[in-house]
């Protein structure tokens, strides 16, 4: 080993050495802060990375090792470490890396992998193999070597940016209320409190619900029934009687809007078309294995009326569960210190993006369901995101550049076949 020209063994030497002083670096110094690399020390940890790597470059042929990691067998052993401990991360669990970690996943930082020196001394490596062979390939320029540059060098800039970009990456929590605009939003990480340089004012909040349904529970422990896989009778428009167990359901008045009214020996429930209504059937239950019949209000509730079983028997009740939302979005106005307003709608899964910030429907107050009078969003803004995406579009070119220069050496092949 360590004879020259070095091969596999020693790359995977020079991992395990990587590894091993990762695992000190974890256990003396503990888990790397990436906040400590915000802008503008990202810039700067950039820019002497592209230095060294020109410094190595220029200084191949004297020292052997800058050779080497320029090669074949050292991208080969760098990357079959790097995506052995990406495997390794994708089976155990990981924690918020704010989180403190003790004993154990302290000294190995396993459960926080992106944060871990072994992890990152191992990424950085393969970093620095691409690099060179980057500069390797460039010099002298051929033109035919164009789509092999693409590809690494939109590997190198993607992988570059998503890391040094983690430290600047916002991600914050924002309230606002019915007809107010808020401009502060709570850092997700830190629970502090940030001014914005744009404001968000909710106009309308709206939720779309699913069809109610009716389901059978445990009078003892209110579970379900049958245990493990519950029925449910879906109260869709037109729906008039169902099944659910061993009893006939026969629906003799819906009330999509209603309110309970106390009378003197019992509850029931009127239309009532405001805030806080819920939705209410009147049916009959029928069960002819055992001649059991019961017949009276079922109802979901809400925040200003309780949800209303009926009791069948002394086992099982007849209950409604609470609508749960098929889709829920806000009609925003949006200010920012420039003064340019602009008004969207935000929800689940189409954010709006305004002055590189994505802004997403994230939650509302779940206690008033569609009478809410809040919503929750959640803004997320990372400037090193370009680049990224400028990085995989020139792997994508690079990919395209391969297959076609392939192609009339591939026909060659097979006219000569």
């Amino acid at each position: 080993m360590w004879n020259k020209p070095w091969k596999y063994r020693e790359g995977f030497m020079i991992g395990t050495g990587l590894l091993i002083t990762g695992f000190l670096l974890q256990a003396t110094v503990g888990k790397i802060e990436w906040d400590w690399v915000a802008f503008p020390i990202n810039v700067i940890v950039l820019l002497s990375f592209l230095v060294l790597l020109g410094v190595m470059h220029a200084f191949r042929k004297k020292v052997y090792l800058f050779s080497w990691l320029s090669h074949y067998p050292a991208a080969v052993s760098s990357l079959c470490w790097v995506v052995g401990m990406t495997v390794l991360m994708g089976l155990i669990k990981q924690i918020p890396s704010h989180h403190p970690l003790n004993g154990l996943e302290g000294l190995l930082g396993f459960s926080q992998m992106l944060s871990s020196w072994p992890f990152v001394l191992l990424y950085i490596w393969m970093t620095l193999v691409l690099g060179l062979t980057i500069l390797r390939a460039s010099f002298p320029f051929r033109w035919r070597r164009i789509p092999f540059l693409l590809n690494h060098i939109g590997l190198f800039v993607a992988l570059v940016a998503a890391t040094l970009g983690n430290a600047d990456m916002q991600r914050l929590r924002m309230t606002t209320s019915l007809g107010n605009a808020e401009w502060r939003a709570q850092d997700e990480t830190t629970q502090q409190i940030i001014e914005l340089p744009l404001a968000v004012e909710l106009k309308n909040f709206t939720i779309d619900e699913y069809p109610p349904k009716l389901m059978m529970i445990d009078n003892e422990t209110g579970k379900a029934l049958p245990e493990g896989a519950p029925g449910h009778l879906l109260l869709e428009e037109g729906v008039q009687e169902g099944e659910l167990l061993d009893w006939k359901l026969t629906i003799s008045q819906s009330i999509p809007e209603a309110a309970s009214v106390a009378t003197e020996d019992t509850l029931k429930f009127t239309a009532f078309l405001s805030m806080g209504s819920t939705y209410a059937v009147y049916l009959k239950a029928f069960n002819p294995k055992t001649n059991e019949q019961k017949e009276g209000w079922v109802s979901c509730g809400s925040f200003m009326f309780p949800y209303k079983a009926l009791r069948l028997n002394d086992r099982i009740s007849l209950v409604m569960p609470e609508r749960e939302p098929q889709r829920f979005a806000s009609d925003v106005v949006l200010y920012t210190e420039s003064g340019l307003q602009k008004e969207g709608t935000i929800e689940v899964n189409k954010p709006f993006e305004l002055d590189g910030w994505k802004i997403y429907q994230l939650s509302y107050d779940e206690t008033k369901g569609r009478w809410s009078n809040v919503s929750v969003f959640e803004l997320v803004r990372d400037p090193w995101l370009p680049y990224v995406y400028i990085g995989i579009g020139m792997m994508i070119l690079g990919a395209v550049g391969l297959f076609t220069t392939a192609q009339p050496g591939r026909r060659r092949k097979e006219e000569r076949v």
